[in-house]
């Protein structure tokens, strides 16, 4: 006699046929298709293209998705190889997953831009260039972007590195800031607090992590925050 995975494979060859399995067999009470799309978070018709053989194949999130709310094994859901409920194996290998993303469009500044960002000189209009995060902040339009240059962050930080910068953010001890300088010129180092002044106001120093390069203080320089780091981004050769 056939054992349950060989029976599987032999009567199983389309994801159609999965996919009823998994939704009308396994579960204790039939799974509705207009369940289904909700939980992957796709519309109606989908499912019924899954369910038809109209459509053949489930990939990528949708997959994940829908193996994890029929709790079978992706898989088998997908290619019909494996057990349908081997989900523990699945997991224990298991170190990323796919996620979705709720992207918004962010401006990328230069140096110039980002030290003159929120103030009457900053136009807003012709950025370097453009980029998407889901990075959400309190204010939309204070989120930009920026291209790292020099070495004075190294090695935490190298040229043509990305971060993204929120500028509704105050500095706290420790921060990696934007600033700007008295060339009303962007510089980016970390915030560390010395002490504050007559009026209760910090004052502070902006560091750089390479010690070759100087620390600037804000007891000898006219320097104002612009922005906190939130996102740090690298490529990688290959």
């Amino acid at each position: 006699m056939l054992g349950l995975p060989n029976y599987l494979d032999q009567i199983m060859k389309t994801l159609a046929e999965r996919l009823r399995y998994a939704m009308e067999v396994l579960p204790p009470k039939k799974i509705k298709g207009v369940d289904l799309a909700r939980a992957v978070g796709v519309k109606p018709p989908s499912v019924s293209d899954w369910l038809s053989g109209k459509s053949k194949t489930m990939e990528g999130p949708n997959l994940i998705k829908a193996a994890k709310f029929l709790k079978v094994n992706s898989t088998w859901l997908g290619t019909g190889s494996g057990s349908p409920t081997d989900i523990e194996k699945q997991q224990e290998f298991k170190n990323a997953e796919f996620f979705d993303l709720n992207l918004r469009k962010i401006p990328i500044l230069d140096h110039v831009q980002a030290g003159l960002f929120n103030s009457v000189a900053y136009d807003g209009l012709i950025p370097l260039s453009y980029s998407y995060t889901d990075y959400i902040g309190s204010d939309p339009t204070l989120i930009f972007g920026l291209v790292l240059e020099g070495l004075s962050m190294s090695p935490e930080f190298m040229p043509n590195d990305k971060i993204i910068v929120d500028g509704a953010l105050s500095p706290k001890p420790g921060s990696f800031v934007v600033a700007q300088n008295g060339d009303n010129e962007a510089t980016f180092k970390k915030y560390r607090v010395t002490g504050y002044d007559e009026y209760g106001r910090e004052e502070f120093e902006l560091v750089p992590l390479n010690p070759d390069f100087p620390v600037i203080s804000s007891k000898d320089h006219s320097i104002s925050i612009i922005g906190v780091m939130v996102r740090h981004m690298r490529d990688y050769k290959y």
